[in-house]
This record gives C-alpha cells, structure tokens and sequence, in this order.
C-alpha cells in the first residue's frame, strides 16, 4: 500500500470548491491502495483569519508536522494550500530533505488586490517562491498553466477536476419550496461563497425577469441579503440531494467571478443539465462552448438572457467530460516519491 500525507490549510467545517475536491480525491486515493494521513488546521491551536473569521489559521505547527512525517514515513507529500500550515509543511520537507508537490487552487494574487492592490505582484513573488520549491505545482485548467508559466512558475502539471454525474443529475421530481411555487419566468441563480472576490452584488444588480435566487454562504451574505432581499431569495448552505434538487428547479446559473481559477459549481450545474452565464475570463472560457452550454459577456444580463432554452443535453454532455476517475488519474501521475 502506497503512503501519502496532505497537507492543507483548508479542512472541515470550510464549504467551498477546495474542500470539495480535497474531499473527493481522498476517498478516491484510499479506494485506490493509498493510505492517507492528512495534516489539517484541526490538529493544532487555531486562530480566526482576518476578513474570514471562519478560516481558522493554525499555529506552532513545524514540531508536530515533523513528528507526523517521521511517524507515517510516507512515499509521497502533497501540499494543497500555500496558508501558514502549508508554508510550515514546506520548510519541514525542505529541511529534512523530502521531495514534496504542490497545487495551485486559488488566485490569491487577484484576491489581494481587491483589497490592497499595491500587494498584487508582492503576493505572486511569494506564490513563485513557495511553488518552485516543490518537484511539480498542479493545477487545473490551461489557461491557470500558461498564466502561471508566464509569471515565472516552474514545473507546472495539469490536474483537472470532476464532478459526481451520478449525484449532479436533473431530478424532474424535485420538491418544490413555497417560493418557488408558481414562478412562470426564468430562475436565475447563484452557487458558492459569498465574498467580496465572488463579485456576487454583480449578478444581484442584474436586470432579469423572473425569480432570482442566492445558494450559499460566507461573510458578505448579511449585507447582501439586506440590501438585495427583498428582491432575491437567499437560500443558504445547502449539499447532496437538496442541492441537486434545488438546481433541478432552476433554469439559468450565473456566474458572476473574474478570480476563480476554474469553477466547480459550473460542471455542477452543467451536469444538472443547466447553461452558465459568465464573463470571458479564467474558469468559464475554459469550460464553457458559447452558445452550447453557456454564454460568457461582459454584460451578464445578456449573457443570462442569452442562456434561456440552450440544449441541457449539451450541458450534461459537457459535465460528463470531466471525470473524478480521469482526476484521480491526473493527481496520481504529478506526485513526485520523497526520496
């Protein structure tokens, strides 16, 4: 049995694409002949991270790191997140001479500048760092592998996602909620974080008939849903079947962010059989076939618009190019033995 430890800052209770795929290739490895150890913000004393007190960020985390990886001496080390715990695991590795990989989910470079532009390039300069000390940095789409090569990054590999086709399935029979109830017009919606780097108040100003809802939670949702929520319905938190069923009802899902490296909760809906709107940026271009499963525009009213009575076979069809299988597959051949 081969032996592998994780490294991640991201870990329960966080609800968001990272946790999901972190979650699906895990149970995958240990189908697969892995034993795996995985190294998590829960084992150590935790404090809340600025801007999302819902991220705990762990502390004094190198000596039991170090004690962990000489307990499991695994065959290989994978380093998900770039936070302080991904940054302790990779100076344990560096120092104990272990090969580790890295992967690259989220644009933190593009984040910080919505907040403290000045940061921007200063945040690529540590991402370069921290990447290029691994023996290969994954990541998820082309055009996150070309941006990342031109910035400087080296090694860079593919590691495509999937989505669970079988659970992500239209259900024709889906229970309808009362606010649901008797809307002839399109249903537009949102799926994911509510942050300030979602750009979710983009797709709350757009001028769409019919009913529009708001699926998820994160810490901009009680001022959206103040300013918006008489005119949207926020849904909340809400997984597995319910969401497949709350999907089913919909016919449009719009997604509103320019930062995500690829966009989860696009394949998801596509595999529900419904278009996404989106803008012509990183994570929508590419995945989405204009004017086949989706529009992308720089107006997202049109884009939505536009994606009303698009073929949802052509949309399941696109999500059943992206297999959890050919994922694992993927993450498997870019690890790198520690010795």
């Amino acid at each position: 049995m081969r032996k592998i430890v994780i490294i991640t800052d991201v870990w329960h209770p966080q609800v968001n694409g990272v946790m999901t795929i972190l979650e699906k290739i895990i149970g995958l490895l240990k189908q697969n002949d892995f034993s795996v150890t995985v190294i998590h913000p829960g084992l150590f004393f935790t404090v809340p991270m600025p801007f999302y007190p819902e991220i705990k960020m762990p502390l004094m985390t190198r000596n039991k790191i170090r004690k962990i990886l000489k307990k499991e001496n695994p065959d290989y080390v994978h380093i998900v997140t770039e936070g302080l715990l991904g940054f302790a695991g990779r100076a344990v590795c560096m120092k104990a001479g272990l090969k580790f990989t890295t992967s690259y989910h989220t644009h933190f470079p593009h984040y910080i500048k919505l907040r403290v532009g000045a940061l921007f390039n200063a945040t690529y300069g540590y991402l370069r760092w921290f990447h290029n000390a691994g023996e290969r940095v994954m990541v998820c789409s082309e055009s996150l592998k070309n941006e990342l090569e031109s910035r400087g990054f080296k090694r860079v590999a593919m590691w495509p996602y999937g989505v669970d086709t079988n659970l992500f399935t239209k259900n024709t029979r889906a229970h309808v909620p009362e606010y649901l109830i008797n809307i002839d017009e399109p249903i537009f919606f949102y799926l994911g974080r509510i942050a300030t780097e979602k750009d979710v108040e983009e797709f709350l100003k757009c001028s769409l008939p019919g009913k529009k809802i708001v699926i998820g939670d994160g810490p901009d949702r009680k001022k959206l849903e103040k300013k918006y929520g008489k005119d949207f319905h926020f849904v909340g938190c809400v997984r597995g079947q319910e969401l497949v069923d709350l999907i089913s009802l919909c016919d449009v899902m719009v997604f509103p962010s320019k930062t995500d490296t690829f966009g989860l909760t696009i394949i998801e809906s596509m595999s529900c059989g419904l278009p996404v709107a989106a803008h012509k940026v990183m994570g929508p271009v590419d995945i989405i076939t204009q004017g086949v499963d989706g529009y992308m525009d720089e107006d997202l009213s049109k884009a939505a618009l536009a994606c009303v009575g698009l073929s949802a076979d052509s949309c399941r069809k696109k999500a059943l190019t992206y297999s959890w299988e050919t994922s694992l597959e993927m993450f498997i051949l870019g690890l790198v033995k520690v010795k």
